[in-house]
């Protein structure tokens, strides 16, 4: 079996290679830059996905399986709202269809933020408590706006090429030792915290990467487009999140059935569907002593 992983020097795709690579299936990473060492099992090449004519180079040259698709300017701060949309677009865009020119199903990296509060100028609360995948999209940023036309053309491809195209929903992504959730729950203060779209959600990168895979063995399922969350089962504050809510937002949708410190986000779908459940939570991920792909 043969893989195209894009993005895969960047965070959650190096390590989506190195599982991939691990269970000794023939990957090809692409990226704007190789990383400094090799990795056995992976060809890496640097790739714009932004022009047509590499994109279709790479996928007809390896006419891979599959491709996962997690290159992407990550959120709007990096850059220009302009450079954002279209980066993000253009190169979706090129992937999935030259994907579907060889009948390579695909599963690429949609975001939570095509709820459109992660990043609006004012986050508002959810409709219901917790989001599945059937809430509304109204995002009014780039990047929101961006991944939101990406699970368009990942249908498109799938209606026109007859592959599968998988959409991963991930809330932030954590990774194994950072501190960055211990400090953010330590200096925390509801009564004067500013809302966020986010809610106070996350994933370890270890569970993006073992829904990935769950989502490469079950696309022989069946033909079209599915969107799945990728959330941990708690929020990092160690609070009980309809009351930090009901706090920092001044109000819950009359449709809440939070209970302790569940997240807003909901994986049923992903269980049922896939099989898939996060293994690991910040109390654990926290304090783990792991390295990263050996090859950055």
């Amino acid at each position: 079996m043969t893989v195209i992983v894009t993005g895969a020097t960047g965070g959650a795709g190096s390590w989506i290679v190195d599982d991939l690579a691990r269970r000794g299936i023939d990957v090809v990473g692409a990226d704007l830059e190789r990383p400094p060492r090799d990795r056995d099992g992976v060809t890496f090449l640097e790739v714009d996905l932004t022009d047509q004519g590499q994109t279709w180079e790479l996928v007809h040259t390896y006419e891979p399986d599959a491709v996962v698709h997690f290159a992407a300017i990550p959120r709007v701060e990096l850059t220009t709202g302009t450079r954002t949309f279209t980066t993000n677009v253009e190169s979706s865009y090129h992937v999935f269809d030259a994907a579907g020119s060889v009948g390579a199903d695909v599963v690429w990296a949609s975001s939570n933020c095509v709820y459109g509060s992660a990043f609006a100028e004012e986050p508002w609360l959810y409709d219901s408590l917790p989001v599945d995948e059937s809430h509304p999209t109204r995002p009014e940023d780039p990047y929101g706006t961006s991944k939101l036309v990406g699970e368009e053309l990942g249908a498109m491809a799938a209606r026109k090429h007859g592959i599968s195209v998988t959409s991963i929903r991930p809330v932030w992504i954590t990774y194994p030792g950072s501190q960055r959730t211990a400090h953010s729950r330590e200096t925390f203060d509801p009564e004067c915290a500013d809302p966020t779209g986010n809610c106070w959600a996350y994933v370890d990168v270890r569970d993006v990467v073992s829904m990935v895979r769950l989502a490469l063995e079950h696309r022989s399922t069946g033909d079209g487009h599915e969107a799945y969350h990728a959330a941990a089962p708690n929020t990092y504050l160690d609070r009980p999140t309809a009351d930090v809510l009901e706090t920092v937002f001044g109000e819950l949708p009359e449709d809440c059935t939070l209970e302790g410190d569940q997240s807003v986000f909901s994986t049923a779908k992903a269980e049922s569907a896939l099989g898939w459940t996060a293994e690991h939570t910040w109390e654990e991920s926290e304090l783990a002593d792991l390295e990263g792909p050996a090859f950055l």
